[in-house]
């Protein structure tokens, strides 16, 4: 058995069975990047919920729904995708990444990364956590918004259309790009183990399952204070989300045309929040979504065996348990074409 360095999980073979990172690239041995143990705690408490709310025909260790012993483990495969606003990127498995859509600002200029664990994507930037816990980017850079090599001890990353956030190992956050609305101002932060940037606004998720926020809050989406037994988060545009231990979710920011009505959604396991609908990933695999649809962007309903979504600025894109990618919504742009990964 080994420890999965991302996400903590106890596994068997070359694949982790949780988020299917590849063991064999030995990220073990970078020990600058040693997670905290309220991380580690956190970590467990993810796994605590999503065995509670994992329906039948899930995954047999109740998380992400990969099971690299129904398939060759010694294949690259998607792991994780993040969808920018007309761009989309892939992490694999063997800590490469590939992108398509619109690359105007170079966003989508990723072919020579490598050893990355995380990506993120903002309106226009992308950017890569590395094994080593730098960081990378590429794209628009007109705020700061890609000023990220100096980081280091970066367990976590998180970008929106003009800031950019990173939390360190040690459970404080570093942010740069647009501070105009006070999005940035998190440096007096600790004890975060989670992290989301929305439109103009910054969310932490604390160890005791308590919430922050800074930044903009026109639509009310930094009225989190109040939260209580939170297990993850996502901001995004005007909104910021919470999903509770018991599956389910909690929403404050903009709500026309049913953006945030999540109120009756049940064992959520992961939430993505786009320009103007959001997305919810069941413990089952099968996917919700609530908010405009005017391309296509809520068509998910069919969708099954899902591991991982993310919603863009009017597209969805999910990874499914095989490795296989999907997409719906706005493809001007080819940011949907993702079949072939």
């Amino acid at each position: 058995m080994r420890k999965c360095p991302i996400c903590s999980a106890e596994c068997k073979g070359k694949f982790c069975t949780r988020c299917g990172y590849d063991l064999s690239r030995d990220f073990v041995e970078h020990r600058t990047i040693s997670v905290v143990p309220h991380v580690d705690a956190m970590h467990r408490k993810y796994s605590e919920v999503y065995n509670k709310t994992m329906e039948p025909g899930g995954s047999n260790d109740g998380d992400s729904g990969y099971d690299p012993e129904d398939e060759n483990t010694g294949s690259r495969r998607i792991i994780s995708v993040s969808a920018g606003a007309y761009h989309t990127v892939g992490l694999y498995s063997d800590g490469t990444v590939v992108a398509t859509g619109r690359n105007n600002m170079g966003q989508c200029n990723v072919s020579g990364w490598a050893d990355i664990r995380e990506i993120s994507t903002g309106s226009y930037h992308t950017v890569g956590l590395r094994s080593d816990g730098t960081v990378i980017a590429a794209g628009k850079n007109e705020e700061g918004q890609s000023n990220v090599s100096s980081w280091r001890n970066i367990v976590k990353v998180d970008a929106e259309d003009y800031h950019t956030v990173g939390l360190r190992s040690d459970g404080t956050v570093v942010a740069v790009g647009s501070n105009e609305h006070g999005q940035c101002n998190v440096s007096s932060w600790s004890g975060i183990v989670a992290i989301s940037a929305g439109d103009g606004h910054t969310v932490g998720l604390r160890s005791d399952g308590t919430v922050i926020a800074v930044g903009s809050n026109d639509y009310g989406q930094c009225n989190v204070s109040s939260w209580s037994d939170i297990v993850a988060i996502a901001a995004g545009g005007n909104q910021t989300m919470g999903i509770r231990s018991d599956g389910t979710v909690v929403a404050v920011g903009k709500s026309d045309n049913g953006r945030s009505d999540v109120y009756s959604w049940s064992n959520i396991k992961q939430i993505s929040v786009g320009f103007d609908h959001t997305v919810g990933l069941t413990g089952s695999g099968r996917v919700v979504a609530v908010g405009y649809n005017d391309s296509g962007q809520c068509n998910v309903s069919s969708w099954s065996d899902v591991v991982s979504v993310s919603a863009g600025f009017d597209h969805t894109v999910a990874v499914m348990k095989d490795g296989s990618v999907v997409a719906v919504g706005y493809n001007s742009y080819s940011q949907c074409n993702v079949s072939g990964w």
